[in-house]
């Protein structure tokens, strides 16, 4: 995470912490971190993973990209030389935020990347939200629920992300879609 980043991320764990009078040892015991981790974080000094900003998240009951975004101006266009990835499992997924969700917006937009042979378990978000994935390139296999959905390019999938999903690739060339995660009001 870039220190850009990772300073806003600190100003808005700060802010949301605040808003809801909590301590860091309270949102430490919410989130299942520790109390020193989120210290650093509000510092801008941390550098978390993808899974540890989705339990900031679900302890704060707030979108993942809630957590990274700036203000907002009326019209964004997202050019994708300038998104920056999130990665987990040593660089081999990546996700890039084009919509952050927050303000008017009930959902958040990722483009995402996962090399060949290679998989991703996420935990699961925030109650009720669903998740939409589209897959443009490769092959996906998206296991939640005790069931696996292979996905081929065009193909669609939809479900409920409060359980732990994981997002496999079985095959030899990197798959690439859109995953876009849904806050019913």
């Amino acid at each position: 995470m870039d220190t850009d980043l990772g300073r806003q991320l600190g100003e808005n764990l700060k802010q949301l912490r605040r808003e809801r009078g909590l301590t860091l040892g309270q949102l430490a015991a919410l989130a299942g971190l520790s109390k020193a981790m989120l210290s650093d974080m509000e510092k801008g000094g941390a550098n978390p993973t993808v899974n540890t900003i989705w339990k900031l998240a679900n302890g704060l009951k707030v979108p993942y990209t809630r957590l990274l975004e700036g203000e907002a101006p009326a019209a964004t266009l997202v050019r994708g030389a300038d998104l920056r990835p999130q990665t987990e499992g040593d660089g081999h997924y990546r996700v890039y935020c084009a919509f952050p969700g927050g303000g008017q917006r009930n959902f958040e937009l990722f483009y995402m990347e996962l090399d060949p042979q290679c998989a991703h378990t996420s935990a699961g978000h925030l109650a009720q939200p669903q998740e939409y994935v589209c897959l443009l390139q490769g092959q996906l296999v998206v296991e939640t629920g005790g069931q696996g959905y292979t996905l081929a390019p065009g193909d669609a999938l939809a479900f409920d992300s409060t359980q732990a999903h994981t997002y496999r690739n079985p095959g030899d060339t990197p798959v690439r879609g859109i995953v876009l995660n849904y806050f019913p009001s």
